[in-house]
């Protein structure tokens, strides 16, 4: 059982920078992938970055050059680093984790953008 916890979510004004962090339980690297993912009001959750164990990333379209995912071993924890902010970039912000065949959410962090 892999635990998550999100922090770093805010209300911050378009062309704004928020940097989240997901803090796991164990060591990132017995986790294949950690991602983040999104649910703005009225829409589906989506996918927003990944980064493997091995740190390999990928990025949905909406926020390619606008966000960094990135880890910290040490702390067991990864980050997603938001620039530009967008009113369209309001919502929930997850942390996932996948293990072999499990997955974990953690409980969600809400970010808003507007001014």
């Amino acid at each position: 059982q892999v635990q998550l916890v999100e922090s770093g979510g805010g209300l911050v004004q378009p062309g704004g920078s928020l940097r989240l962090s997901c803090a796991a339980s164990e060591s990132i690297f017995t986790i294949n992938i950690m991602g983040w993912y999104r649910r703005a009001p009225g829409k589906e959750r989506e996918l927003v970055a990944v980064i493997s164990s091995s740190g390999g990333t990928g990025y949905a379209d909406s926020v390619k050059g606008r966000f960094t995912i990135s880890r910290d071993s040490a702390k067991n924890t990864v980050y997603l680093q938001m620039n530009s902010l967008k009113p369209e970039d309001t919502a929930v912000y997850y942390c996932k984790a996948t293990v072999s065949a499990s997955v974990y959410w953690g409980q969600g962090t809400q970010v808003t953008v507007s001014s």
